[in-house]
C-alpha cells in the first residue's frame, strides 16, 4: 500500500518582487500570510500499519519556518527573488536531503493562490 501524507505550516513573510515590471504593485515591499504542504510518499508497512511520522517533517521544517517567518525573504540567501516558483524549490532543497520520499511542496501565497513543486 502506498500513501501520501501531508503536514501544513504557516508561516508570515514580507518581499518584494525586483523582476517584476516597473510600475506593477508585486516590486513593492508587501507582505503574505504563506501556508505549506509538505508530502511524503511511500510504502506503509504492514506490520505497524505506518508509513511515516509526522514528527520527522515538523522537525525538518521547524528550523525553516523559524528562518521566515516574519522576515523579509529578499535577505535569505537563495531567495533575492522570492517568487512562489522560486520558494518552492527552494523549500525542497531544503528539505529533500532530510526528508526521504519527499513527494511535494505545495506554497500558498494567499488563500487563492499557490505553487506545487515535485522536485522536477
Amino acid at each position: 500500500m502506498i500513501t501520501i501524507l501531508s503536514k501544513d505550516f504557516e508561516f508570515e513573510s514580507a518581499q518584494s518582487l525586483p523582476q517584476f515590471p516597473a510600475g506593477h504593485k508585486c516590486r513593492n515591499i508587501h507582505g503574505h500570510s504563506f501556508k505549506v504542504t509538505v508530502s511524503v510518499r511511500g510504502p506503509v508497512d504492514e506490520a505497524t500499519g505506518i508509513f511515516y511520522d509526522h514528527a520527522a517533517i515538523s522537525d525538518a521544517m521547524h528550523p525553516i519556518v523559524q528562518q521566515l517567518d516574519h522576515a523579509y525573504l529578499n535577505d535569505v540567501p537563495g531567495l533575492e527573488n522570492p517568487t512562489i516558483e522560486i520558494m518552492a524549490r527552494w523549500l525542497w532543497e531544503k528539505l529533500a536531503p532530510q526528508l526521504p520520499g519527499l513527494y511535494e511542496i505545495v506554497l500558498h501565497e494567499t488563500p487563492r493562490a499557490r505553487c506545487t513543486y515535485r522536485g522536477e
